[in-house]
C-alpha cells in the first residue's frame, strides 16, 4: 500500500511539473513552481460569506458556509464552566479561581464572556502562556549538550525569553516583534512607520539586544560557534516566519519547492558577517564586589576542586587512553596533538571522534570502587556548599563584523564553511526576490523590510495560521511549518486569507487576532458531539475538519505544571527571571548544571515556561516532567509539540513524589478554607482542580471513601490530578 501511496505522490508531482523542461534556466523553472504555488500567491481579502448566522464574527460565517456545503450540523455551545475554563487554560495557562469562576457563572449580562476575554488579554500571565508557543518555535533552550555532556546554550538566554515575554504581554505588532529579533538595537520602527503613523518605541536600548538571543541561540556548535549563525539562522527564519522548509537546498536546488541552492547562500550572506558578542551588564562597582567575592569562592572552592581531580583524573586519563589505543595511528596522533598545534583538517577529524572519546562522570563513577564513589559524592556535596556569587551579569548577543563584511560569500559545495569554493560567489538577496533591493542601510535591514512587507504572501498567512492552530488544535494549513508542495493546502483558504488581510490591517496586532478567534461561536462550541447527528458528521468530515465541535486538547507540560501548582496554592506568578531546575527529590536523578549563577536551584514553583530547558542526557530522563509530558529539545524550530501517551507520564501522576506533595497542600488547603467540613471540602477541591463542582455521584463516592478520616482527603486531591479531565481541556 506504502508504494502505490508513494508512486502516485511522484507521478502528481511529475505531472506538476512536466513543463519545467531541460531548456529552460533553474530559474525560469522555479519561477513557474512559485507561480503554481498557493503561498506564494498575493494575498486578497474574499468577502465574508452571506448567510444565516447569529453571530456577527466573520469565522462564523465561513464556517456556516462549510457546513452548509458538507452537510454538517455543529453541536451547541459549551456550558459556562466549561467555557470558562477552556478560555483560561488558553490565554493565561490557569485554571479559574473560586472567585472567578462563581463570578462568570452568575454574570447573566450577554457580554460577560467578552469581559472575561478582555480581562485574560490584559493579565500578565497571557504573555508567560503564549511565550511558550513562539519559544518553541524559535527554539528557545537554556542547555545544550552532546554524549552527556551539559552547558549553558548561551549565557543569559533567559533574557531573550523575557523579552519574548514582556512583546507579548505589551502587544508589540507581530511585523515589530521579528524585525527586533532580527536587528535588535539596529531597529528603528520609526522609519518604518512613520507614513502609517503606527506607534512606536524607545529605539536601541540594551532590552533591545536582548531579543537578539534569537540568533544568538544560532550558535550551537562547540567549536565553530560563528559559522554556526548563518545556517541556523536562515533555516530557523525561514521555517519561523516564512513557514519553507530550505534545509535542503544547503546541499542541492529544492526537490519540490522553488528554493534554488543560490537562493539559500544568498540569504546566508545575509547573515554571514555576524559574530558572537558577550555583553556585560554590571556597573564598574558591582564587577569590583564581584570580583572580590569571586575571589574569595576561588579560594574556598580550590582545595576542593584539586581532591575532586586527583581522585578522578587519573580514572579518567586511563579510560581515554584505552579509547585512543582503538583509533587508527594517524587518528592517535591527532588526537594527542594540541589543539593550538592542529590544521583545520585535522581539528575537523578531532570534532568528529570527539563523542566517542570523551568520558562522561557516569563512565568514571561505573569503575571506580564504593569507597571511591563515596569519596566522590562527598566531595560534590562540599562543592555545591560553597555558595558562588551571583556570576556577573551578562549575555550572548551578535554583532557585524566589519572585516567580515568585506569578504564575499560562497556557495558551500563542500558543506564546510572553511573551504568554500572560490568559484561559485553568491550575493545577498532573498528568495521570490523583488526585481530591485536595496542594502544600503545593512543587510539585514533590506532583509526583515522584505520578509514583513505587508506584500510578502508568507508572513501574515505563516503566523496568523500558527495562532489558529494553537487555538483550534490544527492549523487552516495543517503542516504549520510547511506551505509548500509538500505541505498541501489549507482547509479554507479563503478564511486563512481574509485574516490575514485582517492581521495586515489592525496593525499586526497578535491581542486583536486572539479575541478575534476566541470570541466566534466555533470556538465556542461543546467538545461533546450530539448523538443525534454524530454519524451524519463523522461520514461528512471524520475528521473534523470543518470544526462541528471543538477539539479536546491535552494541556501541554508546562500547563500541567503550572495547574497542579495552582490548585494546591503553591504557585510562584512572578514573570521574568532566571530558568529553575527541579531539586533532585523531585527529579528522582540528579541533573548536572553548572553552579555559576545561571540557574535558580531554589524557587522551583514558578511557572513551567521557567523550567529549564533543552539537552538533557539520556541517563538522566527517566523521570524528567517535561520530556515525559513531549517538550522538545531546543536544537532545532518545533512548530507543533507531538503527544505521546507513556508510562513515564502515569508514573509521574500516579507515583511521583512532586504530585504527592501538592496532593497534601491541596488537601491541607481546602479542608482549612472549609473549616473541616469535608462535604465543602470536596466541592473545593473539584473546583480548584477542575474549575467545576462535583456531581452528586462524586461527591457521594468521595464522601464515602472518606467516611470521618479527613486524611484521606489527599487521596481524593490525588485523584483528581490523574483525571483526565484534567489534563484535557474540553
Amino acid at each position: 500500500m506504502h508504494f502505490f501511496v508513494t508512486a502516485a505522490i511522484l507521478l502528481s508531482l511529475n505531472n506538476l511539473y512536466a513543463a519545467d523542461t531541460p531548456k529552460e534556466t533553474v530559474r525560469e523553472q522555479f519561477a513557474k513552481r512559485a507561480a503554481r504555488l498557493w503561498s506564494l500567491q498575493p494575498v486578497v481579502k474574499p468577502a465574508v460569506p452571506a448567510g444565516a448566522t447569529a453571530s456577527n464574527n466573520p469565522i462564523d460565517a465561513f464556517f456556516a458556509a462549510d457546513y452548509k456545503a458538507k452537510g454538517l450540523l455543529p453541536v451547541g455551545k459549551a456550558d459556562k464552566a466549561t467555557l470558562l475554563r477552556r478560555v483560561y487554560m488558553d490565554l493565561i495557562g490557569l485554571p479559574p479561581t473560586l472567585a472567578e469562576q462563581e463570578a462568570f457563572l452568575a454574570d447573566p449580562s450577554p457580554d460577560a464572556y467578552e469581559k472575561t476575554v478582555d480581562r485574560l488579554l490584559q493579565n500578565e500571565q497571557h504573555g508567560v502562556r503564549w511565550s511558550r508557543y513562539w519559544l518553541d518555535v524559535l527554539r528557545y533552550a537554556d542547555l545544550d549538550g552532546l554524549d552527556g555532556s551539559v552547558m549553558p546554550a548561551a549565557p543569559g538566554i533567559y533574557l531573550w525569553r523575557d523579552w519574548v515575554i514582556r512583546a507579548l504581554n505589551h502587544d508589540m505588532p507581530y511585523d515589530q516583534f521579528v524585525r527586533a529579533q532580527i536587528l535588535g538595537n539596529r531597529y528603528r520602527p520609526e522609519t518604518a512607520t512613520a507614513a502609517s503613523g503606527r506607534r512606536t518605541r524607545v529605539e536601541g536600548s540594551v532590552e533591545d539586544s536582548f531579543a537578539l538571543g534569537f540568533l544568538a541561540r544560532a550558535a550551537v556548535t562547540r567549536n565553530d560557534r560563528d559559522h554556526d549563525i548563518p545556517f541556523s539562522a536562515v533555516e530557523t527564519v525561514s521555517t519561523a516566519f516564512m513557514g519553507m522548509t530550505v534545509g535542503c537546498a544547503k546541499c542541492h536546488d529544492h526537490k519540490f519547492d522553488p528554493i534554488t541552492q543560490n537562493d539559500f547562500y544568498a540569504m546566508k550572506a545575509i547573515f554571514d558577517p555576524l559574530v558572537l558578542k558577550n555583553v556585560m551588564l554590571a556597573t564598574p562597582a558591582e564587577m569590583f564586589e564581584n570580583g572580590q567575592k569571586l575571589d574569595e569562592f576561588k579560594n574556598k572552592s580550590a582545595p576542593v576542586n584539586a581532591a575532586i581531580e586527583a581522585l578522578t583524573g587519573s580514572t579518567q586519563t586511563r579510560l581515554f587512553d584505552e579509547r585512543v589505543a582503538l583509533l587508527t595511528p594517524e587518528v592517535q596522533a591527532i588526537v594527542r596533538k594540541p589543539e593550538r598545534d592542529r590544521t583545520p583538517e585535522e581539528q575537523k577529524t578531532f570534532d568528529d571522534y570527539y563523542p566517542v572519546l570523551r568520558i562522561d562522570t557516569a563512565k568514571i563513577k561505573e569503575v571506580m570502587s564504593k569507597e571511591e564513589v563515596a569519596q566522590y559524592n562527598a566531595l560534590l556535596k562540599r562543592q555545591q556548599a560553597i555558595q558562588r556569587p551571583a556570576a556577573l551579569a551578562s549575555y550572548w548577543t551578535v554583532e557585524e563584523d566589519r572585516d567580515l563584511l568585506k569578504e564575499k560569500s560562497y556557495i558551500l559545495t563542500t558543506g564546510d564553511p572553511k573551504k568554500p569554493e572560490k568559484d561559485n560567489p553568491v550575493e545577498p538577496g532573498f528568495p521570490f526576490q523583488p526585481p530591485t533591493m536595496d542594502f544600503r542601510d545593512g543587510r539585514r535591514e533590506a532583509f526583515v523590510g522584505w520578509l514583513t512587507a505587508p506584500a510578502n504572501p508568507l508572513f501574515a498567512r505563516v503566523a496568523v495560521n500558527r495562532v489558529w492552530g494553537w487555538h483550534f488544535g490544527e492549523g487552516l494549513q495543517r503542516v504549520t511549518s510547511d506551505f509548500g508542495l509538500l505541505g498541501g493546502t489549507p482547509s479554507n483558504q479563503k478564511l486563512l486569507d481574509y485574516l490575514a488581510s485582517e492581521f495586515v490591517d489592525h496593525d499586526y496586532s497578535m491581542k486583536w487576532l486572539h479575541k478575534l478567534m476566541v470570541m466566534s461561536t466555533t470556538y465556542q462550541l461543546s467538545s461533546k458531539a450530539d448523538p443525534q447527528f454524530l454519524s451524519k458528521n463523522i461520514a461528512a468530515d471524520a475528521r473534523n475538519t470543518y470544526l462541528w465541535h471543538f477539539r479536546l486538547q491535552r494541556l501541554a507540560a508546562e500547563p500541567i505544571w503550572d495547574s497542579i501548582h495552582y490548585a494546591s496554592d503553591d504557585l510562584d506568578l512572578a514573570v521574568g527571571g532566571k530558568s529553575f531546575q527541579l531539586s533532585e527529590a523531585d527529579q528522582k536523578q540528579k541533573i548536572f548544571l553548572p553552579k555559576d549563577g545561571t540557574m535558580d536551584t531554589t524557587r522551583i514553583n514558578r511557572r513551567g515556561v521557567y523550567m529549564v530547558r533543552g539537552y538533557i542526557p539520556s541517563t538522566d530522563v527517566m523521570n524528567n516532567f517535561l520530556t515525559s509530558f513531549d517538550v522538545d529539545d531546543g536544537r532545532t524550530s518545533c512548530p507543533v509539540r507531538t503527544q505521546t501517551v507513556t508510562a513515564p507520564q502515569a508514573l509521574f501522576t500516579m507515583n511521583g513524589a512532586l504530585v504527592e506533595k501538592e496532593s497534601e497542600r491541596l488537601a491541607s488547603a481546602v479542608l482549612k478554607e472549609a473549616s473541616g467540613d469535608v462535604h465543602a471540602a470536596v466541592t473545593l477541591a473539584y473546583q480548584r482542580a477542575l474549575g467545576r463542582r462535583p456531581t452528586g455521584g462524586e461527591l457521594d463516592y468521595a464522601l464515602t471513601y472518606i467516611d470521618k478520616n479527613p486524611d484521606r482527603m489527599k487521596e481524593i486531591a490525588w485523584l483528581l490530578f490523574n483525571l483526565d479531565e484534567f489534563i484535557y481541556v474540553k
